[in-house]
């Protein structure tokens, strides 16, 4: 199967690599930008692509929403099986390339778009077949687990931490998808898509790593617990969906306290199989492009859909999700939540677990509260801090 590559950045140069030696698949062309054209395989045009009979499949690992939306459509209705590694485009417009994939017969797999090396997805769509599918998350970024390592492990202060993320190739020159938890909800919207049927578009909730500091490192690492980014999807026995992510807080008998550097640790639990988890790096040029030909080789063996054929656009809805949180903010703002126990008190900020509140009161309340400029960083306990 001849494989023809968009976008010749970190990870296009690991798939144009790794299918070099790829048993049973061939390196096509490679679309770069105009003006970018200085060796035989690259071309700067989509059609170069869409109109060589000899490309079978395409595999995208540009970025972005466009023009990735339009040169996937392109290569669909060109007849070309469609691979891609950006959860962006999937998150955006998964619905309608999986229409669009089997209006014309053809296979749309995405499981680099999430997890990097670890077949989440792949898995996941091979276990709705079967199972009922109850949850699904993790630790879905790497870049943020990464970070928030060096800082508990090691002391690095936020800013190092960001730099030595960025430095090793985990992190983009604009990490805002990263640090806000965007790259994690985009993710955990594709997951909940292969498990129920329903990628969300709205209601959504999203809470990064960007307030957490040196200072929270500390207070968390003298009461036994360091933090984990990790995303959340859920269907409710009435049908609403859960899907957000923000911080949690985690004991050293919890096994995402293990996950560390840039690894993921992405589960599901199945009615019938109980909880899964797989563990592997989630950022990077080689486990990514090992998941993009994972694909190509699923296509090869017969493999054509992650989504089922019913997949439509939904809503979230997180009111329901209840925890109790960790929070730090300015004393001053306390009567914004419900204080169960008052872990500190210096006088100007307080650190305190709060009693049960849903994950959208939650969010919406530390929203608010930025909005009149006051410092907050909140974190799901799994028991009592």
């Amino acid at each position: 199967m001849k494989v023809a590559v968009l976008g010749y950045g970190t990870v296009g140069v690991g798939v144009y690599e790794m299918l070099q030696a790829a048993e049973g698949l061939e390196a096509g062309p490679v679309l770069v930008r105009p003006g970018k054209v200085n060796e035989p395989f690259k071309v700067d045009s989509i059609e170069a692509i869409t109109g060589d009979a000899t490309v079978d499949a395409v595999a995208e690992v540009m970025g972005g929403v466009e023009p990735a939306f339009t040169y996937a459509l392109a290569a669909i209705q060109a007849g070309k099986h469609f691979v891609t590694s950006n959860k962006a485009l999937v998150a955006a417009k998964g619905v309608e390339l999986n229409r669009a994939a089997r209006e014309n017969g053809v296979a749309f797999l995405f499981s680099a778009a999430c997890g990097g090396g670890v077949p989440i997805l792949h898995n996941l769509a091979r276990a709705v077949e079967t199972d009922e599918i109850l949850s699904v998350g993790g630790i879905l970024n790497g870049t943020t687990n990464y970070m928030l390592d060096q800082m508990q492990s090691i002391g690095l202060d936020y800013g190092e931490a960001l730099r030595q993320a960025q430095q090793l190739g985990y992190a983009e020159a604009d990490p805002t998808a990263d640090v806000t938890g965007l790259d994690a909800l985009r993710k955990i919207m594709l997951a909940c898509a292969v498990a129920w049927g329903e990628l969300p578009q709205e209601g959504l909730l999203n809470e990064g790593i960007d307030s957490f500091t040196a200072e929270d490192v500390r207070d968390l690492a003298a009461r036994g617990f360091v933090c984990r980014l990790v995303a959340s999807g859920k269907r409710a026995e009435d049908g609403r969906l859960a899907a957000y992510v923000e911080p949690v807080l985690v004991s050293a008998g919890d096994a995402e306290s293990a996950v560390l550097r840039n690894y993921n640790m992405a589960r599901y639990e199945g009615r019938c199989s109980g909880p899964i988890a797989m563990i592997g790096q989630g950022a990077g040029r080689y486990p990514t492009a090992s998941a993009v030909l994972r694909d190509l080789s699923g296509i090869a063996a017969g493999e054509s859909a992650m989504f089922p054929a019913g997949c439509v656009n939904g809503a979230a809805d997180n009111s329901a999700e209840v925890h109790e949180y960790y929070v730090r903010l300015p004393k001053a703002a306390v009567h914004s939540l419900p204080v169960a126990a008052v872990l500190s008190d210096d006088g100007e900020t307080l650190r305190f677990r709060t009693g049960e509140v849903s994950v959208k009161t939650m969010h919406e309340t530390a929203a608010s509260l930025r909005a009149d400029h006051h410092a907050v960083f909140f974190a799901a306990c799994r028991r009592s801090a």
